[in-house]
């Protein structure tokens, strides 16, 4: 009888254990997104599913702020000594999640090996080398002056790992992470959630939360029904036909903030007609952005000037924007000899709202004289393709989540950078890589911001992309939850985020 009354007082309480997650305990936040991490090692992929959930177990050298302001992180300080040199002073008795204590030697092993990364060694490519000076001070020399040194030291793929449990995993790191981050790796279940639970050994103090579940919820609309019934906390990407519902809803709180986002149609500027600048300034001016902002946006985006946004360092805001003008459009048309319509394939991948994008421009070109037909393409192939450069039209968007020009700017024009490092636009320009390399090589903020404004107006006056409207991003809550905040660049941390 004992052991049977054992037995049932120990499944009584694994049904409370459940029945208290299904409700939402207080000390459980589930967080949804619209898709699975691909690996929680930070060198193998540069994805924002991925960045979301290891930003939680990880930290680096130095961090951004929600202003994108450079404040210290596993460095309690630092300082440049020449202009290839900067000096990084770690703080002491920081411990990674297997309990080993965090040296130099790790910043170094992370940051070489982040070096012969083929997906993220672009972001510290100008990082010449690592050196340990002691157990708690680290050189990074440059091998010229590059002025964001530091923005690019504050991106998640830069997160500072653990020599011994990287090398103990071996292949399977990714699915095992160490890191000395607010939260430790728990559980995967592939394709349904990823579980963290609170480091107390934390060195900023154990975060007030102590289980965190990821949930891969592709659907939007999957994930509102989610926050309606309460299995959701945070939901992150709330889609724009949902918004409204959100907002009016008694339980939940709806958050629109401005993010480092772009949304973009890029040219091959390669092909026929579009290697002419002027057919593609024609359909700049073709395109009638406020209607897109309205129609597909719900009102969460702004009118782009730029590929880069105001949050963004080195940010121009003189650059040329385009203002809707069909008639200008037939106008520079005819000027450049194109009389009988011309016919565009533009690609897109299978998204809501780039698709709708894609019919209303399609509509929109149509009345100026230009064919466009609309091709989908699997998310893999679609990057695959433009990589190759196999397509004449294309719609992504680009994050510049250093807060830096540099960042923004080189990846998608830079002549070095054609393909699937960024510029998909296939574009050459021999004074833009050389302002793009003057910003990239320079210590003294003026001198860059300068280089990086010629670098805009020259863009905006070719447009191998043009860059329709900064996104906003967004995330709906339950009204218990309190102190969570988007991060600029989209990897928001809910270190401190509690439940009422």
């Amino acid at each position: 009888m004992k052991k049977r009354r054992s037995f049932l007082m120990m499944l009584l309480s694994i049904f409370f254990i459940l029945s208290s997650l299904a409700m939402g305990a207080k000390d459980v936040l589930v967080v949804a997104q619209g898709a699975d991490a691909k690996t929680l090692d930070p060198h193998m992929t540069n994805d924002q599913p991925s960045s979301r959930v290891s930003s939680q177990i990880y930290d680096r050298l130095v961090e951004q702020d929600l202003n994108m302001n450079i404040v210290p992180g596993l460095a309690e300080k630092w300082k440049q000594e020449d202009d290839l040199t900067t000096v990084f002073y770690l703080r002491k008795g920081v411990k990674f999640h297997n309990g080993e204590e965090l040296k130099a030697s790790d910043v170094k092993f992370t940051l070489d090996r982040m070096k012969a990364s083929a997906q993220v060694s672009h972001i510290i490519g100008a990082i010449d080398k690592v050196v340990v000076v002691d157990d708690y001070t680290v050189k990074v020399i440059t091998e010229k002056p590059f002025g964001a040194l530091t923005s690019h030291l504050a991106h998640t793929a830069t997160s500072i790992m653990n020599e011994k449990a990287v090398k103990a995993a071996g292949d399977k790191y990714g699915q095992q992470p160490v890191g000395t981050g607010p939260y430790k790796f728990s559980e995967w279940q592939a394709g349904d959630k990823i579980v963290l639970v609170a480091n107390k050994d934390y060195f900023k103090g154990e975060a007030p939360t102590k289980t965190v579940i990821f949930r891969n919820v592709p659907e939007g609309t999957n994930r509102t029904i989610g926050l309606e019934t309460g299995e959701i906390d945070i939901a992150y990407d709330i889609e724009p036909i949902d918004k409204e519902m959100v907002q009016k809803h008694k339980k939940l709180d709806y958050v629109e903030e401005p993010s480092l986002s772009m949304s973009y149609i890029g040219f091959n500027t390669t092909k026929k007609p579009l290697n002419d600048p002027k057919v593609r300034q024609a359909i700049c001016y073709a395109i009638d952005i406020d209607s897109l902002i309205d129609a597909v946006y719900q009102g969460g985006a702004v009118e782009a000037n730029s590929p880069i946004g105001p949050k963004v360092f080195g940010y121009n805001k003189d650059a040329k924007a385009y203002k809707y003008d069909p008639e200008k459009a037939k106008a520079i048309l005819k000027e450049a000899g194109y009389t009988k319509p011309i016919k565009i394939k533009l690609w897109t991948n299978d998204n809501p709202v780039r698709r709708d994008i894609c019919t209303i421009v399609q509509d929109q070109l149509k009345q100026v004289g230009i064919d466009v037909e609309i091709e989908t393409l699997e998310w893999g192939a679609y990057l695959d393709g433009t990589a190759r450069g196999e397509h004449d039209m294309f719609i992504l968007g680009w994050v510049s989540v250093t807060g830096d020009a540099d960042y923004g700017l080189y990846p998608l024009f830079h002549s070095s950078a054609k393909g699937g490092a960024g510029n998909r636009s296939f574009y050459s320009n021999e004074k833009v890589d050389k302002l793009l390399d003057e910003g990239k090589n320079s210590v003294d903020p003026e001198a860059r911001k300068k280089a990086y404004a010629e670098v805009q107006n020259i863009v905006q006056e070719d447009v191998p992309i043009f860059t329709m409207v900064y996104t906003s991003q967004n995330i709906a809550k339950q009204k218990n939850v309190k102190g969570f905040h988007m991060h600029p660049a989209g990897h928001h941390k809910v270190y401190g985020t509690v439940k009422e």
